[in-house]
């Protein structure tokens, strides 16, 4: 084997780096051939991608994108790990959620998951959903509450629910140093979902008697979720949180705790999303304004955010779930690398009912795999050094910040929902979003995006009623979407069809083959069945085909050339043979007898939901 010297060879550093302009250069001329005749800036901007809050992904991060210092792992302002190690240790706490009303059921699902891998527990107790207070010793029997925090979510039972389990750590005789977890007292959350009047008295006992008795226990959660599943977005879910903390942060020094004191009380809940940048960089921002929180309350020392991310429920969808197990790994991924203490993995089937012991197996195995086989939780901060990610981190504090000094302004959290700002500004910010899913601006994979009509349902028991409250509202990505879905199959289960979608395609297959792939798509993401045969028709055979088809509607799919030789006659073919609505697939025009265009970027939810209407399905 000849070995060549490295002498004459070239190599990365003999060229000549390229720049900016060069680079955009070939980016306009990529456009140019796309129709999008742009120069300069604005062909940058052609490639962002906006992300709300008035934030923007653009196609390209350099050096030159410099962000404030996020300093180093376990030291202020905790941008990069609120310890020195990470979760390089031991990983993150693999914490599974569980809301069962039974404590034999519940007993059983918890050592389940107990012996294979889930590290914390986190219960729901009292309310339609949760375990009895009175239940809970059986719950947790044969649970090694020293070796397995519990974390509550009690909601108004929170005074019976702490010493019952207080109680029960005696009873077992763990020693009170050595209790781990959290009360999850938070009291503004709850003001939150109910719209009841905030009580601060019981979670502010509970901090005292943990300060002085239970060093290892938290006793305060401030819960970002309730804005999160009312449709907030990042910077809106950050601000909450923070205007909640400094509410807490109040309360507490009020009561005689020290600022440090306090903050050593409080744990941080967040949602994680399938938006994996997103999700780091909120966790990263989550830590550098609450380092600023306590650095200017005095309590520097304590500034390091305990974090609890829960995979969303606002992306679950109810339609084809199985994909929500690539949802809740990118989410969880995304926890991991931002740095969260807990990550909560919703199983898959969390948007159905209650979940079986498969769905909770996939669950806590997410984490298992991303941090043994995946090693993620190896590295300290893998994120950190991203131009892109360093980036969004700064920007979404900027605007978390804003939104926090908003509420302060308002005269607070308390205050803020009270008057019912926080409601109506999250109400506006889900109006927007709901826009963007109608349109598919943002896509629904297996719901606005490949929906699959013969899929087979997946049946499991419903959850405890819950009684609607007075407090914010739970949206879903998936809401328009299957309101349509469920009117097609009302209309299947009284007919023995679904309704049907006529896709006249003009041309040879080369012609129409992509409109008639985007009509396809479109029309079964509303439950529509495509029909399409022949391949392709004309003025002559249309009306035949349709009516052979059993269809109730029609949706042109060609080319411009050929809708502006043979669109009018067709459609007009169309309404004589029993049409009741003639679409057409491509950008709106001047075509008789066409009712309805649809493209990309179309109202899809209301183009479909008038169809529906038309054929008469309720």
């Amino acid at each position: 084997m000849t070995v060549l010297p490295a002498d004459g060879l070239s190599l990365a550093a003999d060229f000549p780096d390229p720049s900016h302009d060069q680079w955009q250069s070939l980016v306009e001329g990529v456009l140019r051939k796309s129709g999008k005749d742009v120069t300069g800036t604005a062909a940058e901007e052609a490639l962002s991608t906006e992300l709300g809050d008035g934030l923007t992904a653009r196609p390209l991060y350099t050096s030159d994108d410099t962000s404030a210092d996020p300093g180093f792992p376990g030291f202020a302002p905790f941008v990069r790990g609120g310890r020195a190690t990470g979760n390089t240790v031991a990983g993150w706490d693999v914490r599974q959620h569980h809301a069962l009303p039974d404590p034999v059921r519940l007993n059983e699902a918890l050592l389940g998951d107990l012996e294979n891998g889930v590290t914390s527990l986190w219960l729901a107790v009292g309310g339609p959903g949760g375990v009895p207070v009175s239940g809970l010793a059986r719950a947790l029997d044969g649970v090694y509450l020293d070796l397995a925090p519990v974390v509550l979510d009690a909601g108004d039972a929170l005074d019976p629910a702490v010493r019952a389990l207080l109680a029960l750590h005696e009873t077992r005789g763990v020693a009170k140093e050595a209790v781990r977890g959290s009360l999850g007292a938070d009291p503004l959350g709850w003001t939150a979902r109910t719209g009841t009047e905030p009580d601060l008295t019981a979670a502010v006992h509970w901090a005292q008697v943990c300060r002085h008795e239970y060093p290892g226990l938290r006793a305060l959660t401030v819960d970002a979720l309730p804005y999160h599943e009312a449709g907030g977005s990042a910077a809106e879910e950050l601000g909450l949180s923070l205007a909640t903390g400094v509410a807490y942060l109040r309360a507490l020094t009020a009561a005689g705790l020290s600022a440090e004191e306090a903050c050593r009380q409080l744990e941080f809940r967040y949602a994680a999303t399938a938006d994996q940048f997103l999700t780091i960089a909120k966790l990263r921002a989550a830590r550098r304004l609450w380092a600023r929180v306590a650095e200017v309350c005095g309590a520097r020392a304590a500034g390091a955010q305990h974090q609890h991310a829960v995979t969303s429920s606002v992306m679950m969808t109810r339609r084809d779930p199985w994909v929500n197990m690539l949802r809740t790994t990118l989410a969880c991924l995304g926890a991991g690398v931002g740095g969260a203490d807990a990550v909560t993995v919703l199983p898959f089937d969390h948007a159905l009912g209650l979940p079986d012991a498969f769905a909770r197996r996939i669950a806590r195995n997410t984490s298992t795999i991303l941090m043994e086989e995946s090693h993620l939780a190896r590295v300290i901060d893998p994120a950190g050094g991203s131009w892109y990610v360093e980036r969004l981190t700064d920007e979404l504090a900027t605007a978390a910040w804003s939104f926090f000094q908003e509420v302060e302004r308002a005269g607070g959290q308390a205050a803020a929902l009270r008057s019912g700002m926080v409601g109506e500004r999250i109400a506006a910010t889900w109006a927007a979003r709901s826009r963007d899913l109608a349109r598919r601006k943002e896509p629904v994979t297996g719901v606005s995006e490949f929906p699959n009509l013969d899929e087979r349902s997946v049946e499991r028991e419903p959850a405890p009623a819950v009684p609607s409250a007075g407090g914010l509202p739970k949206v879903r990505r998936d809401e328009a979407f299957e309101t349509l879905r469920a009117r097609s199959d009302r209309h299947l289960a009284a007919t023995g069809s679904r309704p049907k979608v006529f896709l006249a395609a003009l041309g040879p297959a080369a012609v129409h083959t992509a409109r008639a792939s985007f009509a396809a798509n479109l029309f079964r993401a509303g439950g529509f069945e495509p029909v399409h045969e022949p391949a392709s028709v004309d003025a002559s055979t249309a009306a035949g085909a349709f009516t052979a088809g059993g269809a109730a509607i029609a949706c042109l799919c060609s080319s411009d050339a050929l809708y502006a030789e043979q669109a009018d006659a067709v459609a007009g073919e169309l309404r004589s043979a029993g049409a009741g609505q003639v679409f057409l697939a491509g950008r709106p025009g001047e075509y008789s007898g066409v009712d309805t265009y649809v493209f990309a970027g179309c109202d899809v939810v209301a183009a479909l939901s008038s169809a529906l209407d038309r054929m008469g399905v309720a």
